[in-house]
């Protein structure tokens, strides 16, 4: 289905309402709700950032190299608005796809840092109290990572495919002319991305490694000691400069890696081809992030939370956007 060309639905006298309902909800989330979305964030980000007086170079390379790319993706995009071949269309798709992805994951990234700065005290005494309630030891999960090379090392690999997984779900969707699940797989990531950041400021933390160990670390996770060290400069105004090439994860509770984990499962529990492997994967990217992530299990349990109400959201988005008026009067003329 091309984007110049209406939905090829077949309408009779003889649908029911239910196979109405089921076609109308084919239909993708309107492009300029995405875009506006994005716009809005962006004017959001840049007032956070002139608030807590921190801003990016735009003559960084980082920053440049950025800019060279989010241009050449809208400028493809633009270029190929009405494909008139398939490869044209997928590289529509593409452009799309991966540019509001990458967007939304730099903006989110980039907004932790005034919300950071404005943020105050840590909350890690209580996030250790609720996973001591559920049973949960962090130092002998971390004991056990610090003691065996190869845990270390499929831990590094699998905390890291939060960028791999993304990459295959939006490229099997502009393959195979899924628009709607894409659309509905970026709002919700989003979705949960805006949820995550506005939680954060109430829950800043140190992470566990921080907080609970003593002593010479024999291991240092991928997220290190950032929270613990960034936070307090950004709060007392010691870092002016946020480098886009060089963005750290500094929020703790809840945690994204866990939203994306089942944002990712439930995008591709639908595809066959797809279903195993991806929950695998996150699977293997849930049990890192504990260590890797510096994370409490509060952390994941409140990031599975926030994905979870991003995919209801989403469902009732799309169920309004079958059920609108606009919608309906196009689909009785087709």
């Amino acid at each position: 289905m091309f984007l110049s060309d209406p939905p090829s639905l077949s309408l009779s006298p003889e649908t029911d309402h239910r196979d109405l309902i089921q076609d109308l909800a084919a239909q993708p989330i309107p492009g300029h709700w995405l875009v506006g979305a994005a716009l809005l964030s962006f004017a959001l980000l840049v007032s956070l950032m002139a608030w807590e007086q921190l801003r990016v170079d735009p003559l960084a390379l980082s920053t440049m190299t950025l800019v060279l790319i989010a241009s050449l993706a809208g400028a493809t995009r633009y270029l190929h608005r009405r494909p008139t071949t398939r490869a044209r269309r997928i590289a529509r798709d593409i452009s799309e796809y991966f540019g509001l992805f990458a967007l939304i994951c730099v903006m989110g990234a980039t907004a932790t840092y005034p919300l950071s700065a404005s943020s105050r005290g840590f909350v890690d005494p209580a996030l250790q109290r609720v996973d001591t309630l559920l049973h949960f030891n962090w130092i002998a999960w971390y004991d056990m990572v610090a003691a065996h090379r190869s845990l270390q090392l499929l831990g590094t690999a699998a905390y890291q495919s939060i960028y791999f997984t993304p990459a295959v779900l939006l490229g099997y969707f502009a393959w195979h002319d899924r628009r709607a699940d894409a659309r509905a797989f970026l709002a919700a990531f989003w979705i949960a991305a805006v949820l995550s950041l506005l939680l954060f400021p109430f829950f800043p933390a140190e992470g566990p490694l921080a907080f609970l160990w003593r002593g010479p670390i024999p291991y240092m996770p991928e997220s290190a000691l950032y929270q613990a060290s960034l936070i307090p400069e950004l709060r007392h105004h010691v870092v002016h400069h946020v480098d886009l090439g060089a963005l750290r994860g500094l929020v703790s509770a809840p945690s994204f890696h866990t939203a994306s984990a089942v944002l990712y499962i439930a995008a591709a529990w639908p595809i066959r081809k797809l279903r195993w492997p991806v929950i695998m994967v996150n699977v293997a990217m849930l049990l890192s992030t504990p260590v890797e992530g510096t994370h409490y299990l509060t952390d994941m349990i409140a990031g599975a939370l926030v994905a979870t109400i991003a995919i209801l959201l989403v469902g009732a988005l799309r169920e309004r956007v079958a059920r609108s008026p606009g919608r309906a009067a196009f689909l009785s003329n087709v």
